[in-house]
């Protein structure tokens, strides 16, 4: 894996003349970004308000999606020094780049952003980030003043004028254990707007709480593709059993190649013979490369499923109910 610090300060230069230039940027530059050594990124902060803002705006993007495709690229410490760049649209790039970064030093800056940025899509952002320092926070692993300050932060943004920013607000806490939680999950459900019962949805999936199980079966056959879509990757997320025979008819019959994916990998989530000879018939039945390789991963997926449900059993003690 190469970075800036692997090359001279002429490299520096010359990337950053690139970025200056009027021609196109050469996409092999975008992997010197990735773990920046701290002079390279004091040479390229230096430099950056006099590259073209569309060409800022392509460079995060390009950023964005290779981190999809290389698991080793972190452009953790850019993002860090964008947070506070004066367009609205680069500092919203740069919270999606730290989406993965897990660093409980970045929830004060979140939470600044969430509660005064003057750009609502920025703040929405950050609540979508915040959301992940809640999930660390139920899993013990960042302090429990951070993780209560990300929680906090969520908790008085569910009730922010801005709807975007509510509804992420909801969606973030859906990891959260807090009291207050359910009741604004069941509110979010219960509004007439589709937009608000997918992310209540969504929050549901998140939540590992068994008392949603009926409001996701019953919006498996939502006439609304997004709220179909929540509900098929809620039921794999909480591993409803009960869900298995609605999603195989639900493979049989939907035409929205998003919610098809959906319903494998949550079949593959909530696991049983069914859904095993279920995507073995379709992986048997499919020449294409692209589908072959994912139904492929979700049989593994599966596989790790019936793994750990075997382990519960095997450290299932009967004395401890007694």
């Amino acid at each position: 894996h190469r970075d800036l610090h692997s090359f001279p300060t002429r490299r520096s230069s010359d990337l950053i003349e690139a970025l200056l230039d009027g021609k196109d940027f050469p996409r092999r530059y975008i992997q010197y970004f990735s773990d920046i050594d701290p002079a390279s990124l004091s040479l390229l902060m230096q430099a950056w308000p006099k590259v073209k803002p569309s060409r800022k705006r392509s460079l995060l993007k390009q950023m964005e999606a290779n981190l999809e495709e290389d698991t080793l690229a972190s452009y953790d410490d850019l993002a860090r020094a964008l947070l506070t760049d004066p367009d609205s649209s680069i500092r919203a790039a740069a919270i999606r780049l730290l989406a993965e970064s897990g660093d409980p030093k970045l929830v004060p800056s979140l939470v600044k952003i969430l509660e005064a940025d003057e750009d609502s899509a920025t703040r929405a952002e950050a609540a979508t980030a915040l959301g992940q320092f809640v999930m660390l926070g139920e899993l013990e692993e960042i302090p429990e003043k951070v993780h209560r300050q990300a929680e906090d932060a969520l908790l008085h943004a569910a009730s922010a004028e801005d709807r975007e920013i509510t509804r992420r607000a909801v969606e973030g806490l859906g990891f959260s254990s807090r009291p207050e939680v359910p009741p604004l999950i069941e509110s979010a459900f219960r509004r007439a707007d589709h937009a608000w019962r997918a992310s209540a949805l969504f929050a549901m999936g998140r939540s590992n709480d068994d008392r949603w199980q009926e409001h996701v079966l019953g919006m498996l056959v939502s006439e609304d593709t997004h709220e179909r879509l929540a509900a098929v990757q809620a039921a794999g997320e909480l591993g409803l059993a009960a869900a298995r025979s609605m999603l195989i008819r639900l493979l049989e019959e939907e035409e929205a190649d998003t919610i098809t994916s959906a319903a494998i990998w949550s079949l593959s989530e909530i696991g049983g013979e069914d859904a095993r000879t279920y995507l073995e018939s379709l992986l048997d039945m499919t020449d294409d490369e692209d589908q072959v390789e994912f139904l492929e991963e979700a049989l593994e997926n599966l596989e790790f499923t019936e793994d750990l449900e075997h382990f519960d059993l095997m450290a299932f003690d009967p004395e401890d109910e007694e």
